[in-house]
């Protein structure tokens, strides 16, 4: 038989096999081959591999929890990343907010602007006037009904009342001091949220007692309805989106950043170790991160957590904002939850990423972590850096234009090159240190000096963000000071002669009208006219003769150059003409200037609600008047500037806060990597006072001394930057004071729980093979 018959026939020339039974009762599938079998192997060694997988990256991220919770230093990291998580939340929801609010402003301004009309199909006439408490200019919206079923502005339940007005719960804070109650006529209640752009916004519906001229006054306009965008009230002054997230951005984020870099960084030597051996052991980049996610999930998500907290009562309630008096909407916040929700979310799944990105470990097994500082400080950067101060100190003999160009570049150039001369200044500190430590065997002052010499970036971080700080808080003060020339000088003028002199303004003050408003004086105070004449910059003083005398005058006939000691002449002279002149004329037939519509109303002994008495009685008279003390338009100015640097203050000053956090961390984290080479020293010493000795020469007293360089480099530069702005700018030396100790404290803070952290480390150090 052939080799192809016998394989041809079963069994032939080969022993029977036994089948088993059950081998004998499964069929066998048709069409299948020996090769049928492969498939199956592979999708269940990728099962198994899958299976296998899992089980290792929940194995990787299990070693990580446990080593957040086991490894030197772990409080300090925890803590660190969770701040470094609360402040990046808190950053991203603040933005979230800020989109939230300006939303619901300009809803709501839209919904109460007039809709104008002609006369046939209007419902109502409406009239905008201006008024001022505080420094702090707000609308006076005069209305008046024309149809009963007319409805009325969003925010009224109803329409004011003849003689009635209705005030925003702001204005009635703010100016119950000044009688605002009764400013307008009698209180008719407050409006309600609906009709304000925010919570804090000032405004006045204020209904006349008597009809409205209106086929004579053209100020009055026919609203057939209201909806549509009209700038009024706070929104007058309102600013664009972008200029909130802008300086949130920079003076917040920026900072808030840098801190969750820091923190990652915190523990960077065991996480080192961490990763060679991982890296060893044939691990990957993957396996690196989930051991990351491991160790830094729950300090991410529990800093997230708090900035949910943290949001919470502005959901519930309205929250004022310090310092800026500003009142977030809670109604507003509340409408964007799903959006807060989604910023927590990415702010939690971006700090976890930057911390997985932030550990990168070469192919030697070491990380991007912080170097020791061993090289020399380049030559041209303390150049430089002299080359900064030089240019402030030059910059007031510079021309009017280029001055503070000048100081403002000289004042980048000083802070951006300031680290490089403070780790200089900081390393010859340790070695004098040192030195003086070594020749009155002081071991405490010896090793802190060398740690300074050998590792002066620990002083220089912390001490530039003070330095900094100072200089950025007193300069935000003293920028804020900035009045301008015209608003300078009425706030001297108002400092003299206050509500001895106050302005009434009003193009419908006529003869019978001014008349009236003299009876409803008080008996102290006159009325007075004034005729300019822009030619002869002179001004005529006309009124009664008692008035005149008043002020210290004569009571010529006719129109007479006068002097006189009265301060209150004088500044009438400084605003509305240098060349004073008198004339007896009588009050009844006095009428305003022709060119700015202005009556005087002089007291000679001014008292407390004086000016609040005189806005009542021509508010009565002349819906729409205005009453002012001299200047008082440029200081309503200079005061709105001032409000809006109150935003770069709450911003900066947060920002300010988290570098020195920031700083803070990083020093910390440095006892952290040298707390066990000092855990030793309590055997050779046989006490623990060495680690505070360690500690106040290490981290206090270059601390201290930066604190008073800074102080000196401050007041230096702050009065310097008053010079060159000039402008009213002025420098608050309590504030600096303030900013001054405050830096101090956190001197003797940063040393006090340095020692103690490394006291706590040698109590549970003991000797090891190394």
């Amino acid at each position: 038989m052939s080799t192809d018959a016998q394989n041809s026939v079963p069994g032939a020339d080969f022993p029977e096999r036994e089948q088993t039974p059950s081998q004998s009762r499964i069929p066998a599938p048709p069409h299948t081959s020996r090769q049928s079998g492969a498939p199956r192997t592979t999708r269940t060694a990728a099962t198994t591999a899958g299976r296998t997988g899992g089980r290792l990256s929940g194995q990787l991220i299990r070693m990580g929890l446990a080593a957040g919770r086991g490894t030197p230093g772990d409080r300090l990291r925890f803590w660190s990343l969770c701040a470094a998580a609360l402040a990046v939340a808190v950053v991203a929801l603040a933005g979230v907010a800020a989109v939230a609010t300006h939303d619901g402003r300009d809803a709501r301004n839209t919904a109460r602007g007039p809709l104008l009309s002609d006369r046939q199909h209007a419902v109502a006439l409406w009239r905008e006037a201006f008024d001022v408490v505080g420094e702090v200019q707000h609308s006076v919206i005069y209305v008046e009904p024309l149809k009963a079923d007319a409805a009325p502005p969003p925010g009224l339940s109803r329409w004011p009342a003849p003689g009635e007005a209705m005030l925003s719960p702001e204005l009635v804070r703010d100016g119950q001091d000044e009688g605002i109650k009764s400013r307008y006529g009698r209180f008719g209640g407050t409006i309600a949220k609906s009709g304000l752009v925010s919570p804090s916004e000032r405004l006045a519906y204020v209904r006349v007692a008597h009809d409205p001229p209106v086929t004579e006054d053209d100020s009055w306009w026919f609203v057939r309805r209201f909806g549509q965008d009209y700038p009024m009230g706070e929104a007058l002054n309102g600013r664009t989106l972008s200029d909130v997230l802008r300086p949130l951005g920079a003076l917040t984020g920026v900072p808030a950043l840098a801190l969750l870099v820091l923190a990652a960084r915190v523990g960077s030597r065991t996480r080192d170790r961490r990763g060679g051996l991982l890296q060893a052991l044939g691990g990957t980049w993957r396996h690196r991160a989930l051991v990351n996610v491991g160790e830094a999930v729950l300090p991410l998500a529990a800093g997230t957590a708090l900035a949910a907290l943290v949001l919470l009562p502005a959901l519930v309630t309205d929250v004022r904002l310090p310092p800026t008096g500003y009142l977030l909407d809670s109604g507003d916040l509340r409408t964007a939850w799903p959006w807060f929700a989604l910023a927590l979310l990415l702010s939690f799944a971006g700090c976890l990423a930057a911390v997985i990105l932030l550990h990168r470990v070469g192919r030697d097994g070491t990380a991007t972590r912080p170097r020791a500082f061993s090289s020399q400080v380049p030559r041209w950067r303390l150049v430089g850096w002299g080359v900064g101060v030089a240019a402030i100190a030059c910059s007031q003999y510079a021309g009017e234009r280029v001055d503070l160009a000048v100081f403002a570049g000289g004042t980048v150039v000083m802070w951006v090159l300031l680290p490089s001369v403070a780790a200089v200044a900081s390393r010859e500190l340790g070695k004098k240190f040192a030195v003086r430590g070594f020749r009155a065997g002081r071991a405490g002052q010896l090793i802190g000096g060398r740690w300074t010499a050998a590792h002066p970036g620990v002083v220089v971080r912390i001490s530039a963000a003070m330095i900094i700080g100072l200089g950025l808080v007193c300069q935000l003060e003293a920028g804020n000071s900035r009045l301008g020339d015209k608003a300078a000088v009425a706030q001297a003028s108002q400092a003299r002669v206050g509500a001895g002199v106050l302005s009434v303004q009003s193009r419908y003050l006529t003869p019978p009208v001014i008349k009236d408003l003299a009876r409803a004086l008080p008996a102290d105070s006159h009325i007075v006219s004034l005729r300019t004449d822009q030619p002869t910059e002179s001004v005529l003083i006309q009124g009664s003769c008692a008035a005149l005398r008043s002020l210290a005058l004569p009571c010529p006939g006719a129109p007479e150059a006068v002097r006189s000691g009265d301060p209150r002449v004088a500044e009438i002279a400084n605003w509305f003409g240098r060349n004073p002149h008198a004339q007896v004329a009588d009050p009844a037939k006095l009428g305003a200037d022709d060119f700015q519509g202005t009556l005087l109303v002089v007291t000679e002994h001014p008292r407390p609600g004086l000016q609040a008495t005189v806005e009542r009685a021509a508010y009565a008279r002349v819906p729409g008047i205005t009453v002012e003390t001299l200047g008082e338009t440029w200081t309503v100015g200079a005061a709105e500037k001032a409000r809006l640097g109150n935003w770069v203050l709450l911003f900066g000053s947060t920002g300010l806060a988290l570098l020195l956090l920031a700083g803070s961390l990083g020093v910390a984290a440095e006892f952290v990597r040298v707390r066990s080479a000092l855990a030793p020293l309590t055997v050779l010493t046989g006490s623990d006072r060495i680690y505070r000795s360690v500690a106040l020469w290490h981290l206090t007293v270059p601390l201290l001394i930066s604190t008073a360089a800074a102080a000196v480099v401050t007041a230096w530069h702050s009065l310097f930057f008053t010079t060159a702005a000039q402008e009213g700018a002025t420098f608050s030396w309590g504030v600096y004071w303030a900013a001054v100790a405050a830096c101090a404290l956190l001197s003797v803070l940063i040393g006090a729980l340095g020692a103690r952290a490394a006291s706590r480390a040698a109590a549970r150090w003991r000797p090891t093979a190394d």
